[in-house]
């Protein structure tokens, strides 16, 4: 009896101690992140519109609009990196909301736009989108929420879930020297995309450009500056969502 009870203990310190490795594993990886890098001055050309760090969401609101986008980070990236294209995406008129993300990984908060659906009645005409990992999570909660959504916009991103019969418009933007993106896989997807879907590639652009948190691991160069580059997208968006 004792020697069965000695194996059980063995046992349970044996799964204890790997399930404190695998917390610390995942405490170590999340804690490495992409920090924001927002430029001031470049904040203050966009005086006119309000921007509030809320606990859990950036909201850039231009004031006055009946349009809005809900905005997913990419994955271990500062939600808050993304305010300049934000800025930018607001400027044209869209109430652009970034969600915090639990440590930094939209993978869990695919349902983060919910809420704000929920506390914005006001708006009328809702898109969602996001960046790299953000992006693929967006598309897994238009897939469900489609009925609430006029379109999805992926920014280096692909969708694994098939939206390809729902009732969405898709806008998919990426830069020509983006080598984070799998490029196998965003072909692989393609046919997720329902047909008409809008694909623009722009020239010069990377991974890292669509935000300001420096330059990604793994990144080709881009012969666009940042600011070149969310300025684009920004106008792109900005297109997809206001002439329809």
């Amino acid at each position: 009896m004792q020697k069965k009870l000695r194996t059980a203990q063995k046992i349970f310190l044996g799964i204890l101690v790997a399930a404190i490795l695998l917390v610390g594993a995942f405490l170590l990886y999340v804690s490495d992140y992409y920090h924001a890098a927002v430029d001031l001055q470049e904040r203050a050309m966009f005086s006119d519109i309000r921007v509030l760090d809320t606990n859990d969401a950036l909201i850039v609101d231009p004031g006055n609009t009946k349009t809005a986008l809900v905005f997913y980070p990419g994955g271990k990236v500062d939600h808050r990196a993304y305010e300049p294209l934000a800025l930018r995406i607001a400027q044209a008129g869209i109430l652009c909301i970034v969600p915090k993300m639990p440590f930094n990984l939209a993978v869990f908060g695919i349902n983060r736009a919910e809420r704000f659906l929920a506390s914005h009645p006001e708006i009328e005409h809702w898109y969602v989108g996001g960046h790299s990992l953000g992006g693929s999570m967006a598309s897994s909660f238009a897939a469900k929420h489609a009925d609430q959504l006029e379109g999805l916009i992926l920014l280096a991103s692909y969708t694994t879930v098939d939206i390809s019969s729902l009732p969405l418009s898709v806008v998919s933007i990426t830069g020509s020297n983006d080598t984070v993106l799998s490029r196998e896989s965003y072909e692989k997807y393609k046919t997720n995309l329902p047909k008409g879907y809008t694909d623009l590639v722009l020239q010069g652009g990377n991974h890292a450009g669509f935000a300001s948190y420096g330059v990604q691991k793994g990144d080709g160069i881009a012969t666009l500056s940042a600011a070149e580059q969310q300025a684009a997208a920004a106008q792109a968006i900005a297109e997809f969502c206001l002439t329809r």
